[in-house]
């Protein structure tokens, strides 16, 4: 038995049966379709059951990761050992007047949706994101000259040890694509958007055309981690990497999208040593065209194939 699992047995016996699964495949829940196995995946249904894996957790010394609805992510392919806490199970959206409280394991895309049917405006950016609202939150997520730093009120977490704490707007140090979730390894529960009121009609429609520019733009029809590259400062990462003749390279089944040079797809069963190589030789053939080394935006989790599973 995988040591991890061993030594989480009693965890095990306090957890329903259904929400916890052992030797999980990744590439089952991530937007590449890429990653090995994670040692035990759990998807609690409540707070108190998060609390009680993450207190566990700390008093046992085993590692846990978070992840979202898999579209900002590259897993390896060795798994992920220890614990893979996923919240999708907590997605209720709930609107007040023009305060919205989201669980972080609704999609943004849905909590647009609920935005658009009480006429409220302030989240039509996120109409096409494929993340969760925590997601969200831990990366600051934007698009189309909206983000989330822009609506965001406070948000109810779980640190490290268990322990819950509600944190302000001023607090939450967003960046591009940074914020204090992260640092801090938080766990966001929900958050609560103060949104406006608006025209449902024109609230619509910008989401339509919001829409229509991200599936005429993007390689949707194959599996990616969306935008591979952080923009560089007045520059764009697709535009460098256009440039430096790099559209359509393939290494293995990975291939740079000959449709947006800043998206590196899944063409042909890719595996994730494939796409972080291409990840690599973009990041280098840029840096030596244009002296423009690319910050990845795309977070890269797991252990590497050759890893040892146990110590």
């Amino acid at each position: 038995m995988n040591e991890y699992i061993e030594r989480c047995e009693a965890l095990l016996n306090e957890l329903p049966n259904e929400v916890v699964r052992q030797d999980e495949p990744i590439y089952k829940h991530t937007y590449t379709q890429m990653g090995g196995l994670a040692d035990l995946f759990i998807t609690p249904n409540t707070y108190e059951e998060t609390q009680l894996v993450l207190r566990f957790a700390h008093a046992h010394q085993v590692p846990v990761t978070l992840l979202g609805n898999g579209s900002n992510v590259i897993v390896k392919d060795g798994g992920i050992r220890g614990i893979t806490l996923c919240l999708k199970q907590l997605n209720k959206v709930t609107i007040t007047g023009t305060k919205m409280v989201a669980q972080t394991g609704a999609t943004i895309i849905g909590a647009s949706r609920e935005a658009l049917t009480q006429s409220l405006t302030g989240l039509e950016f996120a109409c096409g994101i494929p993340g969760t609202v925590g997601g969200a939150f831990y990366m600051n997520a934007g698009a189309y000259g909206g983000q989330i730093a822009d609506v965001l009120e406070s948000v109810l977490v779980l640190t490290e040890e268990g322990d819950f704490l509600t944190l302000q707007k001023d607090e939450f140090e967003f960046d591009y694509r940074k914020s204090v979730f992260s640092k801090k390894r938080y766990i966001a529960l929900e958050g609560t958007m103060l949104l406006e009121k608006g025209d449902a009609v024109q609230i619509k429609q910008k989401m339509n055309e919001l829409t229509i520019a991200r599936e005429t733009k993007q390689p949707l029809e194959y599996p990616s981690c969306g935008s591979v590259f952080k923009r560089p400062p007045g520059m764009f990462a697709g535009k460098l990497i256009q440039e430096s003749g790099l559209q359509g390279t393939r290494i293995g089944g990975a291939e740079v999208s000959k449709k947006h040079a800043g998206f590196i797809v899944n063409v042909d069963g890719s595996t994730a040593t494939d796409y972080m190589n291409l990840v690599q030789y973009v990041r280098e053939k840029v840096h030596e065209t244009f002296g423009v080394m690319l910050e990845t935006e795309v977070i890269t989790i797991g252990e590497d194939l050759e890893d040892p599973v146990n110590d």
